[in-house]
């Protein structure tokens, strides 16, 4: 019968008692009383004194396992949420304390390993919240029990249970970001790696001698050989975080050279010693492991340092012997020379020898001793005299020591005849899991670091690049020799060609790799023996790396037929992982900037067939997603010539839509490949409208999953639609306009987007989006926009303003302008505006210290005068009616102290408009506001006879006709007829030729508008008494000698 108590629901009193039999029932096999405990133990997380009874209850040794170890689990929770000094419900000081105080005594006295191991992590957390400002002895109490543990009549408990907690401390130590903290643990580090060492030196003898002489204690040697490596590992990290220059420190180069002396001799006892037991040897390789890893973290962390200790040149030595006792080892068992698995491979692949995978630090380390001399780490840290010198030292010896000629070309040998080879496991999955070993092999980021051949890979593309007059000549001399291959060598012919690629942009100059097409590579691609199938994948990768280096144009109708040759399934030789490589890899053959469209037409429709059928066929994502995005390239390098093809294109699209699932990366690769269909296709996507306009609204729909993943792509998509939809077909894109309202509400990155779709809608369907109802919602989401945004997006904002006005304009002319000016009053953008332009005067009416600043200066100033000249421009009265409607309301100062204020901005501002076409706008807006015979405006005229001169003088420029203007456009330039244009460009250039700025001779609209004036004035004597007595001399001399009148 179950004894556990059923707790009520209601909250219940902290005690001990009942603090125990909650955790024996969230202990036990019912699941209903799991529940109840797991409630009202969360219910007790913030009671006072709930966290140190979690830990009387874990250091209660007479209570069951089960209980303590549910006991230090949530204690350990506890600390994590709540021991931060800015948490809610923080742990009392007091409660720290105790809590504190039980935590290293409790550790070190504990036998379990699960409950220590809970313990270290608890304790670890608390020291990265307290050390060292809280704790600043936690320490030294650590090494204080690993020195007394360390004598006559210690409890071997202590020394590996304090060894575990230390571990933990100084990987959260590590990790600190703050610099008291990494400073604090380095001030310890000597002492501590001081005891550390003497534990490591001392367990090593204990257990080698044990394993030399014998004896009768066994345990006791295993333990030394578990508390070495335990050890060794805190070691490692401490070398690491504790030391910013460990090639000075005493300690650390003594135990340097014994641990380069271990590491030989530990390699020597596992591979030689042929007696030992299977638990040793793990916890010897184990050790191993580590070397291996401290060696490589020191080369990578502390690159000078490595290389300044001792020895530590004949350390890389020794990996260099371990790689090549490697590379002999696959070549004394290689696969049959036919690609065949023997019957005997049938090693656990998931598990890497111990040769290997000390070869593969053995070439990473390599590497890091590479990149120490040729690209060696930047920082901003000031650097003393001292390390500077020790940088370059230790760069002089790897050169001197270990990058010699001799030693580079052995390298590169050793690489490409033994490393580069495939060996049985290759082989044997290619033929057992073909999809998921292709996919290993061609993966990018940082898999290399994890597997011999990619890692070997990239030491040779090192050792080519800096290395490349040394090593030219050795590697044309192994090309060369491969036309003296016999028949059975199709594996070097394989690992050759690895390097022939990998080495492309180094040896073009050196190497006819058009005769070598010819001559070697169309015969080997159609050869059909056995193992065929490695050499043609090893063709299909060599021919996409070198065909953006060196493939002329009359050759690339023969790499597109070995293409179209490789992606043929009724070849038996064309096996799926040779297919897969040549679609993915047909992607490098056009995208390269030489593609000619014209000549890959023949070979278009059967390689498309054929990947897309291998869509179909693969069922990796990872697999379909790369030949989507080689057929995507296609579309996007093909451009209108995709056209015949689109339909098969899309047929494959929607099975692969449903089969994503939650797959968000693959429906990313399908709006991709849809967007660059779309604008291929120009006009003619609109029949795609009926499949692609759902998945846009799919994508984007407003608080979904889809939205957070597919949002950019849609809108890509989104954006190739409008610009190909032709007027005709405007109604079909129409209902989806409302859904940017919500996208501009996210104002994440893709607000930029969002606002070229809603311009492009406006080109497409003025009518539509500037009637009643779109208007309003339009107005008031720009001017939700307005004046929060960085310049440029800004700018953005009061462009649509100013395409509004245009289009409103062109539309229904004075009238339409009257209903935009009164939305842009009504939702407050015109009235955004026109305060920010007050703000910027009133700041520039101040100086010295006082002086103000404003958000509205420079560019966004200039876009803000670009929105004032569009509505006075066509209306100037209706413009000053506006103003005055606007100010009346907010200020209610009169409309001449407004436009006095506000010309005399504009007046300042005009020499900061940068723009040619926007200073016209500013000038022709200027100019026509004299139709009102206002005394501000004509008060202005030296101010105003300063911009005409500067205007027409450089609208003038570079034209005959002294009466000329640059900026009119007479005529449409005539298009290509064989280069289908996209329907918005169309679009967008009868807009352009509407523009005032493009129709009005600037002159001419002077000269019109300065007449009437005077005429309205009086007459030239009258004008010249009133209004330009007060112009400055030069300024009217500057003026006159244009002859504008």
């Amino acid at each position: 019968m179950n004894t556990a108590i059923e707790l009520p629901q209601e909250a219940s009193p902290l005690t001990p008692e009942l603090l125990y039999k909650t955790l024996e029932s969230a202990a036990s096999s019912y699941q209903f009383q799991i529940q109840t405990a797991a409630q009202q133990l969360q219910k007790w997380e913030t009671a006072k004194g709930y966290n140190s009874l979690l830990q009387e209850i874990f250091i209660d040794r007479s209570l069951p396992l089960g209980i303590r170890y549910l006991a230090i689990i949530q204690l350990k929770n506890g600390i994590d949420k709540y021991w931060r000094k800015a948490a809610t419900n923080v742990i009392s000081k007091d409660e720290k304390s105790l809590i504190r105080s039980r935590l290293l005594e409790s550790g070190v006295n504990e036998a379990d390993k699960r409950l220590a191991l809970q313990n270290a992590l608890a304790v670890a957390k608390v020291v990265r919240f307290e050390y060292p400002h809280d704790w600043p002895d936690v320490l030294h109490s650590i090494v204080s029990y690993l020195r007394s543990a360390t004598g006559t009549g210690y409890s071997p408990l202590k020394i590996p249970r304090a060894l575990l907690i230390l571990l933990y401390i100084i990987k959260e130590l590590s990790t600190a970001r703050l610099q008291r903290s990494r400073a604090s643990l380095q001030s310890a580090a000597p002492e501590i790696f001081h005891v550390l060492f003497e534990i490591y030196r001392n367990s090593v003898y204990r257990w080698r001698t044990f394993l030399e002489s014998g004896g009768d204690d066994e345990g006791g040697a295993l333990d030394a050989v578990e508390q070495s490596h335990l050890a060794l590992k805190i070691l490692r990290r401490l070398l690491i975080a504790g030391f910013e220059f460990p090639n000075r420190d005493d300690d650390v180069r003594a135990f340097w050279t014994v641990a380069k002396h271990d590491f030989t001799g530990f390699f020597v006892l596992v591979t030689q010693e042929s007696s030992l037991s299977t638990d040793v040897r793990e916890l010897i390789e184990k050790h191993l492991h580590q070397f291996s890893k401290v060696h490589l973290d020191v080369a990578r962390m502390h690159p000078a340092a490595f290389v300044l200790l001792p020895d530590s040149m004949d350390l890389v030595r020794v990996y260099e012997t371990t790689i090549a006792q490697f590379g002999h080892q696959q070549a004394s068992n290689p696969p049959t020379a036919t690609g065949k698995v023997r019957s005997d491979g049938d090693a656990d692949e998931n598990e890497k020898s111990l040769l290997e995978m000390l070869s593969l630090k053995g070439l990473l380390l390599l590497r890091a001793c590479v990149k120490l001399v040729f690209n060696p780490a930047q920082t901003f840290k000031y650097r003393h005299a001292r390390e500077k010198d020790e940088q370059k030292q230790a760069a002089e010896i790897v050169k001197a020591e270990l990058l010699t000629e001799d030693q580079v070309c052995g390298m590169m040998e050793l690489i490409i005849s033994r490393l580069f080879v495939f060996n049985d496991a290759d082989l044997r999955e290619w033929n057992e899991e073909p999809e998921e070993w292709e996919l290993r092999e061609e993966s990018e980021g940082d898999g290399w670091e994890y597997s011999a051949r990619p890692c070997a890979e990239k030491l040779f593309l090192d050792l080519i690049i800096n290395f490349k007059d040394i090593l030219i000549g050795p590697l044309l001399d192994v090309f060369r020799n491969i036309t003296a291959l016999g028949s059975d060598d199709l594996l070097f012919k394989d690992a050759a060609y690895a390097a022939l690629g990998l080495s492309a942009s180094a040896i073009h100059q050196h190497l006819d790799f058009d005769s070598f097409l010819k001559a070697r590579l169309i015969a080997e691609v159609q050869e059909s023996r056995s193992g065929s199938n490695i050499l043609r994948r090893r063709i299909a990768i060599l021919l996409g790396q070198w065909v953006s280096i060196k493939i002329s144009e009359e050759n690339r109708p023969l790499v597109y037929q070995i293409f179209q040759h490789l992606l043929d399934r009724t070849d038996p030789m064309n096996d799926q992982i040779v297919r897969v490589t040549a679609g993915k890899h047909f992607r490098h053959v056009v995208d390269e900037w030489e593609f000619e469209p014209k000549a890959f037409l023949p070979f278009a429709s059967p390689v498309l067939d054929s990947i897309m059928a291998l869509i179909k066929e693969v069922e990796l994502t990872e697999t379909k997603m790369a030949l989507l995005n080689t057929i995507s390239t296609i579309v996007e390098r093909m451009e209108y010539q995709i056209s015949p093809y689109a339909e098969s294109i899309v047929s494959i699209l929607p099975p692969l839509w449903e089969q994503s699932g939650q797959e968000h990366l693959l429906k990313q690769a399908i709006l991709t490949i849809l967007a660059r269909l779309i604008n291929a296709m120009k006009d003619e996507s609109r029949r795609y409208h009926p499949l692609v306009l759902p998945l846009i609204q799919y994508a984007i729909e407003p608080g979904s999953e889809s939205q957070v993943y597919l949002l950019e792509d849609a809108l890509e998509l989104w954006g190739a639609i409008m610009v190909q939809t032709p007027s005709s077909a405007a109604s079909n894109v129409l209902f989806l306009a409302p859904c940017l309202f919500s996208v501009f509400e996210l104002g994440t990155e893709n607000l930029r987007k969002a606002l070229q779709i809603m311009e492009s809608y406006i080109i497409l369907a003025p009518a539509e989006m500037l009637n009643d109802e779109m208007r309003n919602r339009l107005l008031v989401a720009l001017t939700s926009l307005l004046g929060n945004l960085k310049p440029e997006s800004n700018g953005m904002i009061t462009h649509l303003g100013e395409l509004i006005i245009r289009e409103a304009e062109l539309l229904g002319g004075q009238e339409g302008i009257s209903v935009i000016a009164q939305g842009l009053v009504s939702t407050g953008f015109l009235v955004k505006v026109i305060d920010g332009l007050r703000g910027s005067w009133e700041a520039h009416q101040t100086a010295g210290p006082s002086k103000k600043s404003s958000r509205v200066d420079g560019i966004i100033e200039t876009d803000y005068f670009n929105v004032i000249a569009r509505l006075a421009l066509p209306n100037p009265r209706g413009f000053v009616a506006t103003l005055q409607a606007i100010v009346s309301v907010s200020s209610g100062e009169a409309i001449e102290k407004t436009m006095n204020w506000l010309l005399t901005e504009w007046f300042s501002h005009f020499g900061n408009i940068g723009h040619p076409t926007q200073r016209k706008l500013g000038c022709l807006a200027l100019t026509i506001l004299l139709e009102t015979r206002a005394s501000w405006i004509l008060s202005k005229m030296q101010e105003l006879m300063t911009v005409w001169t500067d205007v027409v003088t450089e609208v003038q420029e570079g034209v005959d006709d002294g009466n000329g203007d640059n900026l009119v456009y007479h005529e449409a330039e005539p298009l290509d007829p064989n280069l289908p244009e996209a329907p918005e460009e169309e679009r967008r250039r009868k807009l352009l030729m509407s523009d005032p700025v493009r129709r009005i001779n600037t002159t001419h609209f002077i000269r019109h508008h300065l007449q009437q004036a005077i005429a309205q004035c009086g007459g030239q004597e009258a004008f010249q008494r009133d209004w330009l007595a007060s112009v400055d001399s030069d300024v009217l001399t500057s003026f006159g000698k244009l002859g504008v009148i």
